[in-house]
């Protein structure tokens, strides 16, 4: 099974369409089983066409330019988590080519009001795949340090809310470097859960932002964010950064991960 996760930075990027591009390519080359993306935006003006969904989502324009060069049957969940920069509905999106058997949305924040932009939510699927069922989540999450919204707080109310038999992993922009001991990211690590770079048999240096980035201002550090995280300790085969200018064009102001593992 391979998995793809990625902070997208929809629709702040300059060039943004040649970057889905490079994205839809890339999803054809490697044909990834479930793919999180965050930072999935779409403009506040235009009229809904589909649910809460508009005519510009970024996941809609992925599947389009994933239509174009002939890959199809991807299903995918999006919800809104905040506005963003006063003009966006920014969200999280999972998308798998497996069969859903049940979709799953929730806040993790204290407040879910959408004019906040620190409130964060979750998506997720239960699949079936090689008859088992799987959970997976999009998620992004804020800052050790934020007193108004407290990183503890999310990760105590994303685990009460996934507290299911099925095995999961989460995906996605956790906002706490891997590197760095005592704070966020040992906090995920206290929840059982594993981490899918220190699981794999091959893997690189696992950096996902590399200086500074909006949320990591006056950074000068290598930064593993964006991670992958299993409730179970399975067989990872390789882990990877990707879209980082090695292996394949930096398409956001975060690397993506891809994972990939048997289960």
């Amino acid at each position: 099974m391979k998995l793809l996760t990625l902070n997208c930075h929809s629709w702040l990027e300059e060039n943004q369409l040649n970057k889905i591009r490079i994205l839809a390519e890339a999803i054809k080359e490697q044909s990834y089983d479930v793919i999180a993306l965050q930072e999935v935006s779409q403009k506040l003006n235009p009229e809904n066409i589909d649910g809460e969904l508009k005519h510009d989502n970024f996941v809609l324009f992925l599947l389009e330019e994933l239509k174009q060069i002939g890959v199809t049957g991807y299903e995918f969940v999006w919800e809104c988590a905040h506005i963003g920069f006063d003009i966006y509905e920014e969200g999280v999106a999972l998308l798998t080519k497996h069969p859903v058997e049940k979709t799953y949305s929730f806040f993790v924040t204290k407040s879910s009001d959408i004019t906040n932009w620190k409130a964060r939510r979750i998506v997720g699927a239960k699949i079936r795949y090689q008859g088992k069922l799987v959970r997976f989540y999009s998620c992004h999450l804020g800052w050790w340090h934020d007193e108004q919204e407290s990183y503890e707080h999310q990760v105590d109310s994303l685990f009460s809310k996934i507290n299911e038999e099925s095995p999961f992993f989460l995906m996605g922009d956790f906002n706490n470097d891997a590197n760095t001991r005592h704070e966020g990211y040992d906090y995920l690590l206290s929840k059982g859960v594993f981490d899918a770079y220190h699981l794999a048999n091959t893997k690189d240096h696992g950096a996902t932002v590399v200086g500074e980035i909006k949320g990591w201002d006056d950074n000068k550090e290598d930064l593993r964010i964006d991670l992958i995280l299993t409730s179970t300790d399975v067989e990872v085969k390789s882990s990877k950064v990707i879209f980082n200018g090695k292996h394949k064009p930096v398409i956001s102001d975060h690397y993506g991960i891809e994972v990939e593992v048997n289960l």
